[in-house]
């Protein structure tokens, strides 16, 4: 049972700030983090590949857990740091947050946890299996397989309210580069972090007002694409209740696929979220935005940037726990229990 009351202890946690484009690191990495933490901690096995295998049979058989992981990842870490807080189950936990009741990917987390736990149990956190697991299906979607730190330990609380930190779909590119500075990114990491909409989806609800009543002129946005208008509407007809997705990425030879599609698209005109498409047209964000559609290198900058964001606010050493389930926390036995 989730608790948090009082007696839930209070987490020190790291704060990391560090140079997007300085990736050349040692062994040790950011707040106790390492390559290769779990060698040698888990007998003969190794971990990383228990979670891909895992990881890669739940892809074949639905490959939207891709986007739906790096979403969870994204929620887990900008909320109280990457520490699977995301993932305790509670009534008034961050999974009933609003911004998280799209969230999907938990039972993949789950089948890797089990799967981790029947070789080494209490050694693998879920704050771990959450960035290794979210590394795996970029790789599997075409993007680089970047290498990620791990020892991270799991967060003892989760609260809906600690969501708020979580930048609305609404949002415009300045207050969204404010909040992403108060974890410590810049603007150029926020824009490649967006990058994981190359292969993200969003409901019609999330965008039907460009299509029908952009500002409430009772027009569709003049901004949009006129082709790209005319698919959206067919997708997500003006008088019914249903709400069916489209893909973020409107070029349909790489919907699916992690790769710099996504920029250019929108740079087209051709961006189904408002706050896409702004990204594209905003003095803070736009040249950055066309340098990115221009360049060569996009794989591994998105992996840089999925590295800083699973280094946020870590907890390591002895910090939070090791939980025996990523839905709930582990049961410290009471003396009254110890007793009996």
């Amino acid at each position: 049972m989730l608790r948090t009351d009082s007696t839930i202890v209070a987490l020190a946690v790291w704060v990391i700030f560090f140079n997007l484009a300085g990736h050349c690191y040692g062994t040790l990495g950011y707040g106790g983090l390492q390559y290769g933490f779990y060698n040698g901690k888990c007998r003969a096995s190794d971990v990383e590949d228990i979670v891909r295998r895992t990881v890669y049979s739940k892809f074949l058989t639905n490959r939207k857990i891709a986007p739906a992981l790096i979403r969870m990842q994204f929620h887990d870490c900008f909320v109280n740091g990457c520490d699977a807080s995301i993932l305790l189950d509670g009534p008034n936990s961050e999974k009933t947050a609003p911004p998280n009741l799209s969230v999907r990917g938990y039972d993949v987390i789950d089948a890797a946890k089990t799967a981790v736990e029947n070789v080494c149990p209490g050694v693998v956190s879920c704050a771990d299996i959450i960035v290794m697991a979210t590394r795996d299906v970029v790789s599997f979607s075409g993007g680089a397989r970047y290498s990620v730190q791990t020892g991270r330990r799991d967060g003892l609380v989760s609260l809906a309210q600690n969501t708020l930190t979580l930048p609305p779909p609404t949002s415009s590119v300045s207050s969204a580069i404010r909040a992403f500075a108060l974890k410590g990114f810049t603007a150029t990491d926020m824009i490649y972090l967006l990058g994981g909409h190359t292969i993200g989806i969003a409901h019609c609800s999330l965008f039907k007002d460009r299509l029908y009543n952009y500002k409430n002129t009772g027009k569709p946005d003049p901004t949009m694409d006129l082709s790209l208008l005319s698919s959206l509407k067919s997708k997500c007809p003006q008088n019914t209740t249903a709400d069916p997705t489209a893909n973020l990425d409107q070029n349909p030879f790489s919907s699916a696929v992690v790769d710099k599609s996504f920029y250019s698209q929108i740079i087209m005109g051709r961006g189904v979220l408002q706050f896409d498409q702004d990204l594209a047209s905003d003095r803070l964000s736009k040249s950055t935005v066309a340098a990115i559609a221009r360049s060569s290198d996009f794989n591994a900058r998105f992996g840089q940037a999925m590295i800083k964001l699973g280094a946020t606010q870590v907890l390591t050493g002895k910090q939070g726990q090791i939980r025996k389930s990523c839905r709930a926390v582990n049961v410290v036995p009471t003396l009254t229990s110890l007793v009996n």
